[in-house]
């Protein structure tokens, strides 16, 4: 076992994730996470294709399945509730437009920590100040006056990742926008929802409510254009004011939503945005999850992409014998097609929403069997090995996964 030191900036998903593979390989870990606690709530997030496979590896299938939120479909409906389009749970083999493991992004977190927070350090309310690195390791000074060493740093701290700009350059420099806006926040189930999906659209904006967990509550989802948005992500208010004001008057049942804004307990509001970056890593500091590839939640698969890539990264640093140079390389080399297709699915139904104008593209056309093969490559397209003779202090892995094999 090789005890090699890795800090892992975030503890939202990637971060945790990727602890349980590094601490399975052997090293030693430590989470660092500026939030004071894990967040709760967020968007419901999905699993599918060899994602599920690797959740199974991690041994958590049962635990990510039990506090999925049990939602069966979705209806697409007009301003008077009537459906105009249905989607069931079990559609594609479970991995369509509802996929059969669907988890709120606070619930996935959650389940990750208790898996491993006996096994690694976990640092909340601080984070990375400073860092520099050498041929040997680097030198981390935290914001809370704290000096350590490790041989390894990633950064899984997210869309708006500090690790990235402190090491690879400004945030504009690798952030592309979408031109759309997402918001959730969850509200008292008075709505009658049961176990079902409701998203209504017009003209470029969608108001929609999901199940969770807790019958008595539900995810409200909002989406709406924006080419800029000059809100400070981290400003509560002035973006609970932006939704507000850019989703007065619509249809459906958004005015009872839009009623609970003020006391919910879990808003979260932010542009669709994606990361596109030449490389990973410099030096021993790597990226992983949406601070490295974000695809953007109109992929449907930025969970995927972090849980595969922290499958892979593990195992590439671990098979390297924790060079960096080399791990980094083979992590990059593994994963890169699988982001490109994902970003593309996101690209393609972001183009979707857009509103129709005189210069404007034609929409997408989703029928084509080269989307069909597009959304293969999205879902499945990654092998995942099974590091054989790479140490592994948990439950067996099973056999490789390939583009062409569904779990």
């Amino acid at each position: 076992m090789s005890g090699t030191r890795v800090l892992v900036a975030g503890a939202s998903i990637a971060g945790p994730a990727l602890a349980h593979w590094l601490h399975r390989r052997g090293a030693e870990v430590t989470v660092v996470e500026r939030a004071p606690e894990l967040r709760p709530g967020g968007q419901a997030v999905d699993a599918r294709g060899v994602t599920k496979e690797v959740i199974r590896r991690m041994g958590l299938d049962p635990a990510v399945r039990a506090a999925c939120t049990q939602t069966i479909g979705a209806h697409t409906v007009d301003a008077d509730g009537n459906v105009l389009e249905t989607f069931r749970v079990d559609d594609d083999g479970g991995d369509g437009f509802i996929a059969e493991i669907e988890i709120l992004r606070g619930d996935l977190s959650q389940v990750l920590y208790d898996d491993t927070r006996d096994g690694v350090e976990y640092i909340f309310g601080d984070r990375i100040a400073e860092l520099t690195q050498d041929a040997d390791g680097v030198d981390v000074v935290f914001a809370g006056g704290d000096r350590r060493r490790f041989e390894l740093v990633i950064g899984a701290d997210g869309l708006h990742s500090a690790l990235r700009t402190m090491v690879f350059g400004p945030h504009e420099q690798f952030v592309r926008h979408l031109g759309h806006v997402l918001a959730f926040y969850s509200v008292p189930n008075e709505f009658g929802l049961d176990r079902w999906l409701i998203e209504y659209q017009e003209a470029g904006r969608s108001a929609g409510l999901r199940p969770i967990q807790d019958a008595t509550r539900a995810m409200a989802m909002f989406s709406f254009p924006a080419a800029d948005l000059d809100v400070d992500y981290r400003d509560v208010a002035a973006q609970k004011r932006l939704l507000r004001e850019r989703m007065t008057g619509f249809g459906w049942l958004t005015s009872g939503i839009l009623a609970h804004l003020d006391d919910t307990p879990d808003f979260y509001l932010d542009q669709v945005a994606q990361v596109v970056m030449d490389r990973w890593s410099s030096g021993r500091v790597g990226l992983l999850g949406d601070a490295a590839f974000s695809s953007s939640p109109m992929s449907g698969q930025g969970t995927g992409l972090a849980l595969v890539g922290a499958y892979l990264l593990a195992g590439e640093l671990a098979a390297a014998g924790w060079d960096p140079e080399a791990g980094f390389a083979a992590y990059e080399g593994r994963m890169r097609s699988f982001v490109e297709a994902n970003q593309e699915i996101a690209n393609l139904n972001a183009r979707s929403r857009d509103l129709p104008g005189p210069d404007a593209e034609p929409g997408p056309d989703f029928t084509g069997e080269w989307f069909a093969e597009l959304v293969e490559r999205a879902i499945n397209g990654v092998e995942l090995p099974d590091y054989a003779g790479v140490p592994d202090s948990g439950v067996p892995a099973g056999p490789p996964i390939t583009s062409s094999a569904r779990p």
